[in-house]
């Protein structure tokens, strides 16, 4: 075979050979694996040895300089406002180099109430503006504390219109106001002078306590003004009210009067809610119903703080038939009510107590009472329980209906205190909770007592003491609602009303068609007193204070005194106030129109009412809200607003409902200035919470806030609550997010000092914010963003959607501003090259018009901080604005629409994402390398070639940047990674 052949001839390898091979390769692969191995471990020993040698010699030498410069770091001293109250601030001084929400929210808000900037603006003839009117009655906070985060969430929301309609060049009105709060403000000062003076009200009497109210009153009053003022709340002061100042008392003196007159409103003896714990009537809106799975022990108010008494229960016991052996088994879930028991009723067509029909039981205590057997289809379930109901028409609501159908007897066991009274025979004297023991023990004594089972319930709780209610018939003073509900619905339903969110409107309809009449005295002494007078004549010994015909009524007792002589002609009498005080939402329904003067027909009523908006928490719609519609329809004939809108409920991170006792409840100064966990805990001890709940409360402070409250300023706060307003019924407020926020103000702060230094102080805007032709892709971009983003703004604002406002203004200031154009006009605004003087300008003209505009468009929602740095601004020659209160709201603007410019650059800006992804994958923040490659599009290499600068800002670290044709040859793989972007148009390659 010859030399040519050998070298042509191919010898398989055998089965040997590749063995070999293998083990060749892979003891190659191991030996390479072992020297990395060793290499790294040599390279972690000699780090380590570093670390031991550097931390020898920094204990031989001392601390490092570094050490020692932040050791000695001195704190920055805490801002003192030097502004004279009322006067405006400084602004020749620097800008501070960070944001300090202390020193940005000092003064301004003063100036503005000083230079009237929060009063209605009308034309030079002193009528509404061609804009429009804008009105809110803002909603009186009860003067029994101070204010807690849901009142912030409502200025938020609220301020934030009202500023929005101000700057839309409208006649705004935001009527600030107190509510005296009857129930709630008497029983704080009823619990203070007890513990400081262990004194009732009783011993001070009635005038003498009314004058404590008033103090606390005018102390609590102030400090909430002060929380509305830290709030930036744009309140027209000069015509803040209180419900009980004389105009306003007029107006429910006349309400009263009028309904009283008409017949609306009527005198009866009825069952009503009574709150032992507080003696006084409750509507039905004011009681809770607690809803028990089954068998409970609970404590009441009242009694012993170890004491607990059973409910979730049925209790089924015998009456014993009269002249018979027999008995017949009801069961009760309250027991104790027996004593007051006028008949036991059972159904018609029940074939076992058909015999019984027409007899008598024998009361097993009170003997002399016989107890008839009815018939009733409408009380009695033949299938629950033993179909025998025991019926005590005076303490239940379903039976004062069956003892009306049947002419029963009502006999009223309980005293105003929750003992019970002669009517309750061996139990006069005792505790309510106390006979329920009792009697359960002498029915077994008697061999009465059959069982007791399990029974899911509710049970009706004050909403203001924590006490169980008892319902108990009283004379009282009652609002026939029928026929003003139906016209609550009708406006409703018309469109005369609009009611948001939906779910709300949904609830309007369901409460409004099932109203019942409206319980409207109060057995107190703080609130407004009965305008009603019982006619007592002369001679006569007893009273039957529930007879309507023997009450008037009238403004003052002159008034009352000519209706008396007008309906009781010739017949000799006395009158006699009534000493009970009017329900707190009989005035507060007034509201929107008494705020106005009515009932006179004053300047203010003429151009003010009706409203245009009323906001508020959706759990008072029917408390308060149908009130107003209610009474305003009935007395001025006109809806008092033309939109409710209703906000979500607050609770904390947890979900929980805001509650003293939980320690969870927040005051929004404490966020605005932040506060430690040890400010938290003394807070606690400013209320009338029992010392086992303040234990628990602090807990409570220290699961939620370990290192306290952070100071997040009142812009932060504002903007967070708007930010979390939903459609939905709950907010669930994290601390955390609105910090998030203040880092946000910061930027904000950072961005308008950095632009503010590319400007110059020199800086002389243009005349006005038009376009001057000049303007490059981004600054045309730019404009557009600012433009979508006023669009949507006030798109979203009109239609009370305040996510969807916030995330626009975020949007553009955040993303758009800071990060991509400020960023990417950083080169041209430095530049001192002649030929990019015309680029430099225009780039100087947009930025400015962003910032003016951006400033513009925050301002509602962050009124400090926009008002700060406006003021910064150098002014066009035209702009005689004195305030970013009173400038005009950006809105969507024809020469801004630069759509081919926008969608230009936002292609650019996908392939720097490309090139930033990349950049982040391979760790490079420096000297990078990048190639792009597009494909089969000319237009747009041509588009990248022209913002290459821009490109190449936006893409930091990045050294070399080059742009290749469709055909250029590729970067080496090996050498670059490489990512397809802008929906697969260019490839981007990045030097690994």
């Amino acid at each position: 075979m010859s030399t040519e052949e050998k070298k042509e001839t191919i010898v398989p390898p055998t089965d040997a050979d590749a063995a070999a091979a293998a083990a060749l390769k892979k003891a190659k692969n191991e030996a390479k694996n072992e020297e990395k191995r060793r290499a790294k471990l040599a390279k972690f020993e000699a780090k380590k040895a570093k670390l031991e040698a550097d931390k020898k010699k920094a204990a031989e030498s001392g601390p490092s300089e570094k050490k020692k410069k932040k050791a000695t770091k001195v704190e920055q001293p805490v801002f003192v406002n030097k502004t004279p109250e009322g006067e405006k601030k400084d602004m020749s001084e620097p800008m501070a180099s960070a944001y300090d929400p202390r020193a940005v929210e000092s003064a301004w808000y003063h100036w503005w109430m000083k230079q009237g900037y929060f009063e209605p603006e009308l034309t030079e003839e002193g009528e509404i503006k061609p804009e429009g009117l804008f009105v809110v009655p803002a909603p009186p906070p009860n003067v029994t504390g101070s204010l807690h985060i849901g009142h912030a969430l409502t200025v938020a929301i609220q301020d934030t219109l009202v500023r929005w309609n101000r700057m839309l060049g409208k006649t705004v009105l935001f009527n600030p106001g107190t509510d005296h709060a009857g129930i709630s403000c008497q029983s704080v000062v009823e619990k203070k002078l007890w513990n400081e003076q262990k004194k009732t009200r009783h011993d001070f009497g009635r005038e003498a306590f009314i004058e404590e109210v008033w103090k606390w009153k005018e102390k609590y009053g102030g400090r909430i003004h002060e929380q509305f003022y830290r709030l930036g709340a744009s309140y027209d002061w000069n015509r803040a009210a209180f419900t009980m100042d004389p105009k306003l008392s007029k107006a429910v003196r006349e309400n009263f009067v009028r309904l009283h007159q008409e017949g609306v409103i009527y005198r009866a003896n009825r069952l009503i809610n009574w709150c032992v714990r507080l003696n006084t009537a409750l509507s039905n809106l004011e009681v809770e119903n607690k809803e028990l799975a089954g068998r409970t022990l609970m404590h009441v108010p009242g009694y012993g703080a170890e004491e607990k008494f059973e409910f979730g229960v049925l209790n089924e016991f015998a009456y014993q038939i009269q002249d018979s052996d027999e008995r017949l088994v009801v069961a009760t879930t309250r027991i104790e009510t027996m004593l007051g028991d006028t008949a036991i009723a059972v159904h018609p067509e029940d074939p076992r107590y058909k015999h019984l029909h027409g007899k008598f039981a024998v009361h097993p205590f009170i003997p002399e009472r016989r107890i008839p057997i009815v018939t009733d289809d409408i009380a009695v379930d033949m299938e629950f329980g033993t179909g025998a109901v025991k019926i005590t028409p005076a303490h239940d609501f379903n039976d004062y209906e069956v003892g009306k159908r049947h002419n029963l007897e009502f006999i009223n066991i309980m005293n105003d205190d929750g003992t019970f009274n002669d009517n309750a025979g061996p139990y006069k004297g005792m505790a309510r909770f106390h006979v329920r023991q009792k009697i359960v023990e002498d029915l077994k004594e008697k061999g009465l007592f059959v069982d007791v089972k399990e029974n899911p319930m509710t049970v009706p709780v004050c909403s203001k003491s924590g006490d169980i209610i008892e319902p108990i018939m009283k004379p009282q003073w009652w609002v026939n609602c029928k026929s003003m509900a139906e016209d609550a619905i009708k406006v409703v339903k018309n469109g005369e009303l609009k009611i948001a969110p939906k779910v709300s409107e949904a609830d309007w309809f369901r409460w409004m068609g099932n109203i019942q009449d409206w319980c409207i005295s109060r057995q107190l002494w703080w609130g407004h007193r009965v305008p009603a007078y019982y006619v007592r004549f002369e001679g006569e010994a007893s009273t039957d204070y529930s007879d309507n015909d023997r009450w008037v009524s009238g403004q003052d007792e002159e008034a009352a005194q000519l209706q008396a002589e007008k309906k009781f002609t010739g017949k000799k009498f006395t009158l006699e106030q009534d000493p009970d005080v009017l329900d707190t939402w009989f005035s507060s329904g007034l509201w929107p129109f008494s705020l106005m003067g009515w009932p006179d027909k004053t300047d203010d009523y003429e151009k003010f009412y009706p409203a245009s908006l009323l906001e508020t928490g959706w759990d008072i719609l029917f408390f308060w809200v149908a009130r107003m519609v209610m009474l305003g329809i009935k007395l001025t004939g006109r809806v008092p607003f033309s939109e409710v809108f209703c906000h979500a409920m607050i609770r904390d991170a947890h979900g929980r409902k805001m509650s003293k006792s939980l320690g969870n409840v927040i005051d929004p100064v404490d966020v605005i200035e932040g506060i430690t966990l040890e400010g938290l805990n003394a807070k606690l001890l400013e209320g009338n919470l029992d010392p086992r709940e303040i234990e628990k409360a602090k807990l409570g402070q220290k699961a939620d806030y370990p290192k306290g409250i952070p100071a997040c300023g009142t812009d932060a706060l504002r903007f967070a609550l708007c930010a979390y307003t939903t459609g939905g019924r709950d907010i669930n407020l994290d601390i955390l997010r609105v910090e998030g926020y203040r880092k946000f103000c910061n930027k904000i702060w950072n961005a308008t000092r950095f632009a503010m230094m590319k400007l110059g102080d020199d800086f002389k805007p243009n005349p006005d914010a038009k376009p001057t032709g000049n303007e490059s892709l981004a600054d045309q971009w730019i404009l557009s963003k600012l433009n979508i983003a006023a669009r949507d703004t006030n798109k979203a604002l009109a239609e009370r959607n305040f996510m969807g406002a916030t995330s626009a203004v975020h949007q553009f200031w955040l993303y758009d501003l800071c990060d991509v154009y400020i960023e990417i006009i950083k080169p041209i605004c430095d530049s001192t090259d002649e030929s990019m003087a015309k680029q430099k300008r225009a780039a100087q003209d947009t930025l400015y018009t962003c910032l003016e505009g951006g400033l513009k468009l925050m301002h509602p929602f962050m009124p400090f901080v926009t008002e700060e740095l406006y003021q910064r601004l150098n002014r066009r020659a035209n702009d005689k604005v004195e305030s970013i209160v009173k400038a005009s709201y950006p809105i969507e603007k024809e020469e801004y629409n630069f759509m081919e410019a926008q969608k230009q650059f936002d292609d650019v800006f996908e392939v720097i994402k490309t090139v930033r992804s990349l950049a982040a994958e391979s760790n490079i923040k420096k000297d990078g390398i990048v190639y792009i490659q597009t494909h089969k599009d000319d237009t747009l290499l041509k588009l990248l070639q022209e913002q290459q600068l821009g490109i190449k800002t936006l893409c930091k670290g990045i050294k070399e940047l080059t742009l290749l044709e469709k055909d250029q040859e590729q970067p080496k793989e090996e050498q670059f990674k490489s990512a397809l972007g802008l929906k697969d148009k260019v490839t981007v390659y990045l030097k690994a």
